[in-house]
């Protein structure tokens, strides 16, 4: 396994320089560069056409596509990612401020939708055919096609305008001095962001646990007259596990770069409000790096599926 993982690690080297190739090139055919953006029409009608290329110098973007993505390349590859073209801060003080945020509202959307999409879905399972099942399987496609600014929008009118039970939006405020201080500003983004997933989660594991308790091995575990409940959780649920682990592996980094929506409803302070704001703004150093970012997720967790898979299910042999 070992073997393995350390060649896994080297192959995505070259796809990351292949996918930042392929970013950079994407921003390079945008109308427009960073200079357009940072200074309105008024100011730029007067200035002169030397003066817009002096700005434009100071930024480097007088430079050829090449010259800036080398330069760009040997940057990051010495640690140093940038700075934001907007606002001029660091690009890793950036990251070091919003990322907690995102990585907080997807890990605690994440838990909570793998938990009840597992457990509902397991009773699904279990409970073919009955009312409880089709009751289960309507919601799971309510959940799946209704869009998550809906359920952001009518969660927010409800409990936040209506019955003021939580806050209307943010993360912290001045007079937060704990950590639990902010766990009501997190909770209506994460219960409609885990909402959305726990559907997904729920017809999923139903689907794996169908196919578990039709196995054979499931079969001969009852002609030895081990208990249900011993067959469903312990051989049953074990197996089923498994393309379950695939699914929630890849929701972790698709909801890191994927919060957007929720972010801004809620004015969630994210990456992924950051990334709206840096593409509006034409930020390309700020785009690439949450981009290079999101796509090193994806990647990573695709090994971890892998070696996580390999340990639960014992049939499955990494090579």
């Amino acid at each position: 396994m070992l073997t393995y993982v350390i060649r896994r690690i080297l192959i995505l080297i070259p796809m990351l320089l292949i996918i930042s190739f392929l970013v950079y090139w994407g921003l390079e055919l945008t109308p427009g560069d960073a200079v357009s953006h940072l200074i309105n029409p008024e100011a730029a009608g007067r200035m002169s056409a030397e003066q817009l290329n002096d700005l434009r110098e100071s930024y480097g973007l007088n430079k050829s596509f090449i010259e800036r993505y080398g330069i760009w390349l040997i940057n990051v590859l010495q640690g140093n990612f940038g700075h934001s073209l907007a606002g001029g801060v660091p690009i890793a003080d950036i990251f070091l401020d919003r990322l907690p945020a995102t990585l907080e509202l997807s890990f605690v959307a994440l838990f909570f939708s793998t938990v009840m999409g597992s457990i509902l879905g397991t009773i699904s399972a279990l409970k073919r055919g009955s009312a409880v099942d089709s009751g289960l399987t309507v919601v799971g496609m309510l959940g799946v096609s209704i869009p998550e600014l809906f359920f952001g929008l009518v969660a927010l009118l409800i409990f936040a305008l209506e019955l003021g039970w939580l806050p209307v939006g943010g993360r912290l405020l001045p007079s937060y001095t704990s950590y639990w201080d902010h766990v009501p500003n997190i909770v209506l983004p994460a219960l409609v962001l885990s909402l959305m997933m726990t559907a997904g989660v729920m017809r999923y594991s139903r689907s794996s646990m169908l196919d578990a308790l039709s196995r054979e091995f499931i079969t001969t575990a009852r002609s030895k007259g081990l208990p249900e409940w011993r067959i469903n959780l312990l051989h049953g649920f074990r197996v089923a596990l498994t393309p379950v682990v695939v699914l929630i592996g890849f929701r972790l980094p698709v909801l890191i770069g994927g919060t957007v929506i929720i972010e801004q409803v809620f004015q969630w302070p994210g990456i992924g409000n950051e990334f709206i704001s840096s593409v509006r703004g034409a930020d390309y150093p700020l785009v690439m790096m949450i981009a290079l970012f999101s796509v090193f997720a994806v990647l990573l967790a695709s090994l971890i599926i892998d070696v996580l898979t390999a340990l639960i299910d014992p049939r499955v042999r990494l090579s």
